[in-house]
């Protein structure tokens, strides 16, 4: 098998032993496959035929058991490939997702399993996807506002019955710009929408605000969805000087099982994601609401090894094994039945 991640360079990896998409590229090559990295910016098209510029891993007997030591003695090589030539493409590109990027794929996406799907990562590249989930008694999705008109957002702050709530950045990740919000402090609104919704160009910005869940300021649960099943996941408690839980925004992990309302969670969103296409995901829950689903980068399997010493990295590569399989026996299914009619 032949795996093209669709990620950040790899000279940029800079905690090897925190990384997920490291983690997966260091289980697919202990197996024996093929992988090469290449950058959203790196696509190409040559004579028809849309191409990589990759960063080829080389490969070798022996891999070292450490992660850590695998990125520092593995050597690569660059070279220009076809994208339809690999069995599979790994999406692992941080976000915002760059749409021209899709419009590559969109050539290949018959000819390769692409995870996530080129159509799933198009409906959910933002947090959008989250709130237009179907739940009118928002039993599994928090109260969720999204918009750009600022005399709105003030009045559906005024309107809450809660006291707090959350806004942030409509394209954001890593916690980067969430901030809690509260009645008490309406004189600072005006300046903090001013601040979210218009830029120096002259454009503007959509923000979510969102209902502000009890519990919130103790942490929230990553759970790692693949194939529409959980698979892992970590309690993220957030720093002393910080709300958000995000490892990243300097949160601390700890063990998690699933709650009655989690799993149940789980079971009415597995479905969709996977008609969607969307086959490993991070979704972040608070009190067993559904805050947001990571489509495009999802991380947290290194902690989660830590965590619970277990290696969620192996059930992810299974799973990419059996789907090409599952491919590659109807294309010769196909192969078979139509070589059977043209020799009647």
């Amino acid at each position: 098998m032949n795996v093209c991640f669709l990620m950040y360079p790899w000279e940029s990896i800079k905690s090897p032993e925190n990384d997920t998409s490291l983690t997966l590229i260091h289980e697919c090559a202990k197996r024996g496959h093929g992988v090469a990295i290449c950058t959203p910016s790196n696509l190409t098209i040559r004579n028809s035929v849309t191409n990589a510029f990759c960063t080829i891993l080389n490969r070798s007997e022996k891999i070292p058991a450490s992660i850590k030591s695998f990125y520092k003695k593995t050597t690569t090589r660059e070279e220009m490939l076809p994208l339809a030539g690999f069995d599979v493409i790994f999406m692992r590109a941080e976000p915002p997702l760059d749409p021209l990027m899709l419009n590559f794929l969109d050539s290949v996406k018959d000819d390769v399993f692409v995870i996530n799907s080129v159509r799933g990562l198009r409906e959910a590249n933002n947090k959008l996807y989250t709130a237009a989930f179907e739940d009118p008694d928002n039993e599994i999705i928090p109260v969720t506002h999204v918009s750009k008109n600022k005399d709105y957002l003030i009045q559906m702050i005024e309107e809450s019955k809660s006291d707090k709530m959350i806004l942030k950045p409509l394209d954001g990740f890593g916690g980067s710009g969430v901030i809690l919000i509260e009645k008490s402090a309406m004189g600072n609104i005006n300046s903090l929408l001013d601040f979210y919704i218009h830029k120096k160009d002259g454009t503007s910005d959509y923000v979510i605000l969102q209902e502000y869940i009890e519990g919130a300021d103790k942490g929230d649960v990553r759970i790692l969805i693949l194939n529409g099943v959980p698979i892992g996941a970590m309690k993220r408690v957030p720093g002393d000087k910080d709300h958000r839980s995000n490892v990243s925004a300097g949160g601390t992990v700890a063990k998690h099982k699933l709650t009655a309302q989690e799993k149940l969670l789980c079971k009415k969103i597995g479905p969709r994601l996977v008609k969607d296409g969307l086959y490993f995901v991070g979704i972040d829950v608070i009190g067993g609401k559904l805050v947001e689903v990571n489509v495009m980068s999802p991380g947290g399997i290194t902690y989660m090894n830590k965590v619970y010493k277990t290696k969620i990295q192996e059930k992810v590569v299974d799973f990419m094994e059996s789907k090409v399989l599952e491919r590659n026996a109807a294309f010769k299914r196909k192969t078979d039945l139509k070589r059977m009619v043209e020799e009647a």
